[in-house]
């Protein structure tokens, strides 16, 4: 285990204005937006903070769909035997139970709410298989516009209610640190008492302020930005991660990071977010190929093409590494071109963006990094180890994904937890559980990194906790984070410029600054449990440690002492 300190805090100027809320939603995906309606009419104010606008964020990209045992012939218990498999041992069954038993009411409720999806001949949901599924339970819309889809629905939602002096958007607003009370006699932040956030924008909310509140539920989605190449949206830095660990906030299963098999290959060079192949295409029949033209998975996994993704995924990594490629090639043609332009319009026209016919040429690939299953530790009920402070969604560690997330669980993740997290909030804002406090300023420097360093730990943490991981790259990547300086806003920079003749500083709190900063916390919290995890499992493998070991059955969860340095524990998930 590597040393590992961080800051409580991040560096940034005093708030200049302040707002007041019972309850503070930050993020607007599925969970952000189902948890903000659901308090709505149970609280009397809600703030709703968003990095973007309301449609944006990772729910918007997801084309699979989301999975839900409505057909008769399915069963909750069958959903669940299939998520525990593919979480590899390291499932809480309770929330999976939860998960799988209420999935089916939150998504008729989705469709009551006005989310459209794509229907059967007979007038049913249309239901189709992804991944790790042993039935047919992916529901989808568009064909692959599931997620666009459902945001569609819930900002509408939204928009329709705005005028309702209980509930304020800000938009175009990144949430810097989660506020809290006195600390308590082991010295760790007290309760929850609002966040700081910077917005960018005219008037009243412009700049820096603080927004108050007994409770506040992070819904901010994943980490994807922490690597140079992801599938997720340039807005997922990690910030609800990084600013629940500062405030106090025990983390899990952070090393547990799902790459998707099949991600547009455009070249090496090639950064930011990246053109998702959806896994739905394998599930409708589609072959995976290497740079000569052999289909390679049936020797692989039963399953074949479908098997989980930590499977697939490793074995393109093994199959490139065979051929002496960069890339393996996904071949849909046999499906038929009629069939193709129907059931996935979004991706055959993305392709096509790119010079590509899936309809008639072989779709070149590679592993992304594409969603985390770890997160901020909850109960079942969407609380985290901080009085007050809630998480939902990616940005949660719930139980339900163990090691490795089965396909199309994570928007029915999102709808079922932030649910519960809003009625639990209601139901304690209004019994006078939760109550607001004064913040106060926790102790020890303030952080921040340039915005010039994050090509750096982008570099670190693809090299070192990566598809493929071992002691010698992690050792690396972790000697990396630790020269990243973190006192950009006090360290001399280049030069002169000043009237007074002083060397400016390198960096000054702003946006990129606070991003970077959150993605180098977060790097490093990665980095370290991956190479204390001594074992391959799910989305964590490790060459020199390249089998599962019994002895390893067990989350790893991290927090920060009262000196600000990381400290972990193993926990028996579901005791």
């Amino acid at each position: 285990m590597v040393t590992v300190r961080l800051a409580a805090r991040l560096a940034a100027p005093a708030p200049g204005w302040t707002a007041q809320a019972d309850a503070i939603v930050v993020g607007s995906g599925i969970a952000g937006l189902t948890a903000a309606l659901e308090l709505r009419t149970r609280v009397p104010r809600v703030l709703l903070v968003t990095k973007g606008v309301l449609a944006s964020g990772s729910t918007v990209w997801a084309q699979g769909g989301i999975a839900a045992a409505l057909d008769p012939e399915d069963s909750p218990a069958a959903h669940l035997q299939d998520t525990l498999v593919a979480g590899a041992g390291l499932c809480d069954p309770r929330a999976v139970e939860v998960l799988v038993t209420e999935g089916p009411v939150r998504v008729r409720e989705l469709v009551g709410r006005g989310a459209v999806f794509d229907r059967a001949p007979d007038g049913e949901i249309a239901l189709t298989r992804e991944g790790g599924h042993h039935a047919d339970r992916i529901v989808h819309a568009g064909g692959d516009a599931t997620g666009a889809e459902v945001s569609r629905a819930l900002v509408a939602q939204l928009e329709a209610v705005l005028s309702d002096p209980g509930i304020e958007v800000i938009e175009h607003a990144l949430v810097l640190d989660v506020l809290t009370g006195p600390a308590g006699p082991d010295g760790r932040p007290g309760a929850v008492c609002g966040v700081t956030l910077h917005v960018i924008g005219a008037g009243s909310r412009d700049g820096v302020g603080a927004a108050l509140a007994p409770a506040v539920i992070l819904a901010t989605g994943g980490i994807g930005q922490v690597f140079r190449s992801s599938t997720n949206p340039v807005q997922a830095t990690g910030d609800g991660i990084a600013a629940a660990l500062r405030a106090g906030a025990v983390v899990g299963d952070i090393e547990f990071v799902q790459f998707h098999p099949t991600v547009l290959w455009l070249g090496a060079g090639v950064r930011g977010q990246l053109t998702l192949v959806s896994e739905a295409v394998r599930g409708e029949g589609a072959y995976l190929l290497d740079t000569d033209g052999v289909r390679f998975m049936t020797a692989v996994h039963p399953m074949a093409e479908l098997a989980p993704r930590d499977v697939v995924a490793q074995a393109i990594v093994r199959q490139m590494a065979l051929t002496d490629t960069d890339h393996v090639l996904l071949d849909a043609r046999h499906l038929g071109a009629d069939f193709l332009r129907h059931r996935f319009p979004t991706i055959h026209e993305r392709l096509l963006e790119h010079g590509i016919d899936m309809t008639t040429d072989l779709v070149p690939v590679a592993p992304a990094q594409h969603y985390h299953s770890g997160g901020v530790v909850t109960d079942l009920v969407g609380r985290t180890t901080v009085s007050g402070l809630y998480a939902a969604g990616e940005a949660a560690c719930t139980g339900v994904h163990g090691a490795n997330r089965l396909a199309s669980n994570s928007l029915l993740e999102g709808l079922v937890f932030a649910y519960r997290a809003a009625r639990d909030v209601a139901a304690r804002v209004s019994s006078g559980e939760l109550v607001q406090a004064d913040p106060v300023e926790r102790p020890g420097p303030a952080v921040l990194v340039a915005g010039a360093a994050r090509s750096r730990i982008q570099r670190a943490a693809s090299d070192g906790p990566g598809v493929v991981r071992s002691a010698d790259g992690l050792l690396a990547a972790a000697h990396v984070l630790e020269t990243v300086r973190t006192d950009a806003h006090l360290a001399p920079g280049g030069p002169a410029g000043t009237s007074t003749g002083l060397l400016p500083v390198v960096a000054r709190p702003q946006a990129a600054e606070w991003e970077t900063t959150n993605v180098h916390q977060v790097a490093s919290v990665l980095t370290a449990t991956a190479l204390e995890r001594t074992e391959s499992r799910g989305g964590h493998f490790r060459s020199d440690y390249p089998v599962p070991d019994p002895a390893w059955l067990h989350r790893l969860e991290a927090s920060l002492d009262a000196d600000g340095r990381l400290v972990t524990h193993r926990v028996t998930v579901g005791e």
